[in-house]
């Protein structure tokens, strides 16, 4: 009984962790595409700073995932730097 519900716990917070990849992934797709559309010298370099720190958040999401064994659908477009 104990080993169903760690595993329902598991599985639940296995999602959530997917579910926020997920979502601080578009957060960094977004800031890319800012960052481009962007040509403001002044701007630009908070603009940078900002893509980076989404970058920074997937990537530390994305080697968690990886440490937990956790699988997911991940989409054609995600590239990921190791």
């Amino acid at each position: 009984m104990f080993k169903k519900r760690a595993r329902k716990v598991k599985e639940t917070y296995d999602q959530q962790l997917l579910d926020l990849i997920y979502a601080v992934k578009a957060d960094w797709d977004h800031a890319k595409e800012t960052q481009l559309a962007v040509y403001e010298s002044d701007v630009n370099t908070e603009l940078v700073m900002q893509t980076k720190l989404q970058e920074q958040k997937f990537l530390y999401l994305f080697r968690e995932a990886r440490r937990r064994q956790v699988h997911g659908q991940l989409e054609r477009n995600i590239s990921v730097k190791q």
